[in-house]
């Protein structure tokens, strides 16, 4: 099965316009995680998880299939980022403390993904999955949020969206001791920043080459005038989920 891009050709939208997660994800990670050596982020996009995870070990390994992504990655001296599928990669056996993948495991196979993540992991490494659902705001703009998400470009969503809509659940995480967490992920946005990121939704980008227009114009104008001049709190829900890798 080819792996999926569908961010390629808006990598720099990607990265200006993205969420950022918060540091208590960082510190449920860390308590889990034996050692500080290695840590593998897999499809790590514009490396924003990885770019995190340097503050904390000796080295990052960042991998993703577009060279377009990583050009956007921030550098650090101690990550290292490379263009490699999920599935199978250059690592050595057991080398990662840790093994990350946010907002990407719906894109793999995950099945291949978790037999590698099992080969490069040292012994009683942590792996951990993440995504983040649809954002809340208020109501009345939930309610224009969710008639876009659901009705003006809910064709044009791949099927893999469904795993991030039902948190993972019919995805096999057939790793020892797993544990659930939910996380928040608050940001402060006015409603221009908003608008960019939706620019960023798989979704609009399909609708955008199938039918020429962007849907994004069809709810500016209400969602502007519901969002007014100030800056307003929005709410990612975060899905987490964490097990340990025994051989």
């Amino acid at each position: 099965m080819a792996p999926l891009d569908r961010f390629s050709d808006h990598a720099a939208q990607y990265a200006q316009f993205r969420i950022t997660y918060p540091a208590e994800l960082y510190s449920y990670l860390l308590d889990k995680t034996l050692g500080r050596s290695a840590a593998w982020d897999c499809g790590t996009g514009n490396g924003q998880v990885a770019a995190d995870l340097a503050a904390h070990f000796d080295q990052v390994d960042a991998t993703d299939i577009s060279p377009k992504q990583l050009q956007q990655a921030a550098p650090r001296a101690n990550v290292h980022y490379r263009i490699s599928p999920a599935e199978q990669t250059p690592f050595a056996d057991n080398t990662f403390d840790l093994i990350t993948t946010a907002q990407a495991l719906h894109w793999f196979d995950a099945a291949a993904f978790h037999r590698e993540a099992q080969r490069v992991a040292k012994p009683g490494a942590t792996i951990a999955e993440w995504g983040y659902g649809l954002v809340k705001t208020d109501e009345p703009l939930d309610a224009l949020i969710n008639r876009f998400y659901t009705d003006i470009v809910g064709p044009y969503w791949d099927k893999n969206r469904r795993h991030i809509d039902d948190g993972f659940a019919r995805i096999p995480f057939p790793f020892a001791a797993v544990e659930h967490r939910h996380f928040e992920a608050r940001q402060l946005w006015s409603a221009e920043r908003f608008l960019q990121y939706l620019q960023t939704w798989s979704s609009v980008h399909l609708y955008q080459k199938q039918t020429g227009e962007n849907p994004v114009y069809q709810i500016a104008h209400s969602l502007r005038q519901l969002w007014g001049e100030d800056k307003r709190e929005v709410c990612f829900p975060i899905f987490l989920r964490a097990g340990g890798i025994t051989k």
